[in-house]
């Protein structure tokens, strides 16, 4: 028992170990979802728990962890501009429906960024806290930016982006299934506008064509709240 806990004490110093768990619990959640197809079986909510429940039982803090991991954090800048692929590769199918698409675009990003900031408000939540919530819509490092430009915290703008990512991919295909939305360019739109880069992942997993809208979706109300965010609390916060 000694030799093991002094080999992990070694290897907890590694950066490379937190990088490799991060990618194994991942590839492995992966792998679990697509077995049970269930909801809650989302690769990025079981990472994020055992992840979790590793760290917890070992004692390491997260500064160490994210040691390793920020190799994963810094791939978010290429991911988002790689955003710019599924517009490219359905420009022809984005203007048959250009009309619709700007309207959700507007209004569900109005909506993720008012709701937030309305409901928060009335529940007695003021300040640095409060202004955290406009961009939790916007996939990461657009949110995280945008925080800190209207006086957020973007440590817990960061907490509740992959909330609302992980909330949204788990919800969105029965409540969409329930309101038997079939057009899978509308619902990906719907999904990518609401619950960024996590629900776009997931969006890909149910069909090819709602994953490209949810990119789509996600690259464009990142944009757009990048200019209603702070022009929002401006005018009312």
């Amino acid at each position: 028992m000694s030799d093991a806990t002094d080999l992990w004490s070694y290897l907890a110093q590694e950066p490379l170990l937190w990088l490799t768990l991060t990618l194994v619990t991942y590839v492995g959640a992966d792998a679990l979802a697509t077995t049970v197809r269930h909801p809650l079986a989302n690769p990025v909510l079981v990472s994020v728990i055992a992840i979790g429940a590793v760290l917890l039982a070992t004692g390491v803090p997260y500064a160490r962890y994210f040691e390793g991991a920020q190799f994963v954090h810094f791939m978010l800048g290429p991911a988002t501009v790689a955003l710019a692929l599924p517009l490219y590769a359905n420009v022809a199918r984005l203007r048959k429906a250009l009309l619709p698409m700007l309207a959700a675009l507007v209004a569900g990003s109005l909506t993720a960024i008012l709701s937030a900031l309305g409901i928060a408000r009335a529940l007695g939540v003021r300040g640095e806290t409060l202004l955290s919530l406009a961009p939790k819509s916007a996939t990461a490092p657009v949110a995280l930016g945008v925080s800190e430009q209207i006086g957020g915290l973007p440590s817990l703008t960061a907490v509740l982006v992959i909330l609302t990512g992980i909330i949204g991919a788990v919800i969105s295909t029965p409540m969409l299934n329930a309101l038997r939305f079939t057009d899978w360019r509308a619902r990906g739109f719907a999904v990518g506008i609401a619950a960024h880069g996590i629900g776009t992942a997931h969006a890909f997993r149910v069909h090819s064509t709602a994953g490209a809208f949810a990119g789509i979706g996600m690259g464009l109300n990142a944009m757009l709240t990048a200019v209603l965010a702070p022009l929002i609390v401006t005018l009312f916060f």
